[in-house]
């Protein structure tokens, strides 16, 4: 296969309305290869990928497949040609099962047009069964985590037994060993002779997998180049434009009294015997794996989820959270893991989803005041560097980074005494993590508390001041920073700490 192009785009070109977002894009993939695209949010990444899938159409420029020229009007278009996507924001019918899911828009019919319901179901259970998911084909994708939706569209798209797959961010939502199954069928792709289009943010899967890398900056290509002559600090040296010294500003700050109290908190079957605490000034993180209670606590301490039994208290102040409009009252308030399910109004303004949560600043004498709302969301948003056409741009439009900014400028504008962080920075560039990173520290000095769950170990040890480990619905262990490393915060997560300790 070698240098052999399967894949190729030539002075593609793309505007939306007040922005840019592709400007004469040159881009190709060998048969055979993974090749990364890496870029900050806004970039233009994904926008190339869309048009290649069929989504948007492009203003100027050609695709070709095999070095013949095509027009992609529509995604059914694309899937005839072999292409397949996974999307870096999953689209999915809450309602609809796994089998469902998995051949929409490409269910069999007979010759009177009537759906096979039983090829479906043979073929979704011999997939699920090739892939060791434990899932039924009659299961609701209400049902199932973020991380189960995420492989079932992996699957999906790699069932189409097409020869160009894009996977945007593929594994932002899945656990280190869904990763490793995943990282093991790109490798029997690639044999296959697939052209592979790999978009993370995440540069250690980068430099393990990817043959090819390309550099996209401002909707336009910095640099193309073999994975084996670059590295990680001129890659994200080129996404940004400038050499990023320290990636976790993280600053000495003198811890105060304690601000959040959390004690014997259970819900359901979900958690139980649930006890920490967070200082004014404190920055705390929350690590364990899929499954193991982290994002069910915070749920509940938002007001999301039933509280069964405990107490929760703000400033020695015990509270009851019956639903989040109480546990806002009290200064907590809640960035959630999945930001197109719980966060966004994808059709609302980029101003309306900022000011949503402090509409009563905005309306008083009886009268809402929309100049002093605009003033207010534009001081946020310079502060988060939120990039946007406009304020009445439509959310859904923004980059995955910009519409995380935005979601914290919502909170920001409230003011909190205790921030809650659920995956902050998952599927967002290094630059905009910066930018989160440097608010949750500005959060701590103003003596505040900040809670934030990850699954990004770095990030857990580079930030925070304790962490606490979760293991099938308890706190297997709490680590101060001078104890902080992967290995102990996995050691506890996976339940071996404990049965170390008995043999020792």
């Amino acid at each position: 296969m070698g240098d052999e192009i399967k894949l190729r785009v030539s002075k593609i070109e793309k505007s939306f309305p007040g922005v840019k977002a592709l400007d004469k894009i040159d881009f190709s993939v060998r048969k055979g290869t993974v090749h990364a695209l890496c870029g900050e949010n806004g970039a233009g990444k994904s926008t190339l990928m869309k048009i290649i899938n069929g989504i948007y159409k492009p203003d100027a420029g050609e695709i070709y497949i095999d070095e013949e020229p095509v027009k992609i009007k529509d995604p059914i278009k694309a899937r005839s040609l072999g292409i397949a996507m996974i999307a870096q924001e999953l689209n999915y019918v809450p309602e609809m099962s796994v089998e469902e899911n998995i051949f929409l828009g490409r269910l069999p019919v007979d010759k009177f047009g009537r759906v096979k319901w039983g090829e479906v179901r043979s073929r979704t259970l011999q997939l699920l069964q090739d892939e060791h998911l434990p899932y039924k084909p009659t299961d609701k994708l209400k049902m199932l985590t973020t991380s189960d939706i995420q492989m079932l569209e992996i699957m999906k798209a790699i069932s189409n037994d097409a020869s160009i797959i894009v996977m945007d961010e593929p594994t932002s939502s899945i656990t280190q060993k869904e990763v490793e199954l995943l990282f093991k069928k790109i490798d029997i792709l690639r044999a296959k002779g697939c052209a592979i289009v790999y978009i993370s943010h995440k540069m250690d899967e980068v430099f393990r997998i990817a043959d090819d890398i390309t550099v996209f900056r401002d909707g336009t290509v910095v640099k193309s180049m073999r994975a084996a002559d670059t590295n990680i600090d001129e890659v994200i040296a080129l996404m940004v434009g400038r050499r990023m010294e320290n990636v976790y500003p993280k600053a000495d700050i003198e811890i105060g009294e304690p601000l959040l109290e959390v004690e014997n908190l259970r819900s359901g079957q979900l958690f139980e015997n649930i006890n920490f605490h967070v200082n004014k000034g404190e920055i705390v993180g929350f690590a364990g794996l899929v499954g193991a209670g982290r994002t069910e606590v915070m749920r509940c301490l938002f007001g999301l989820d039933p509280i069964n039994g405990g107490t929760v208290k703000v400033h020695g102040e015990e509270i009851k959270v019956k639903c989040a409009s109480d546990s806002i009252k009290h200064g907590m308030v809640m960035l959630s893991e999945d930001r197109r399910r719980y966060g966004i109004i994808p059709m609302r303004s980029v101003r309306e989803n900022a000011s949503l949560s402090s509409l009563e600043k905005f309306f008083y004498g009886g009268t809402a005041h929309p100049k002093k709302e605009a003033e207010v969301v534009g001081m946020y948003f310079d502060k988060m560097s939120v990039k946007t056409p406009s304020q009445e741009t439509a959310i859904q439009s923004l980059s995955g980074g910009n519409q995380q900014k935005v979601l914290l400028a919502k909170w920001m504008m409230r003011d909190p005494e205790v921030l809650i962080l659920d995956e902050p920075t998952r599927g967002i560039d290094v630059g905009a993590k910066f930018e989160i990173y440097k608010l949750m520290t500005e959060v701590a000095q103003a003596g505040k508390a900040v809670v934030m769950v990850s699954s990004e170990l770095p990030e857990l040890i580079g930030m925070c001041d304790r962490i606490y480990v979760m293991c099938e619905g308890h706190i297997a262990g709490e680590l101060h920073r001078d104890e902080f490393s992967q290995e102990a915060i996995m050691m506890y997560a996976t339940g071996t700490h404990s049965i170390i300790k008995e043999e020792i």
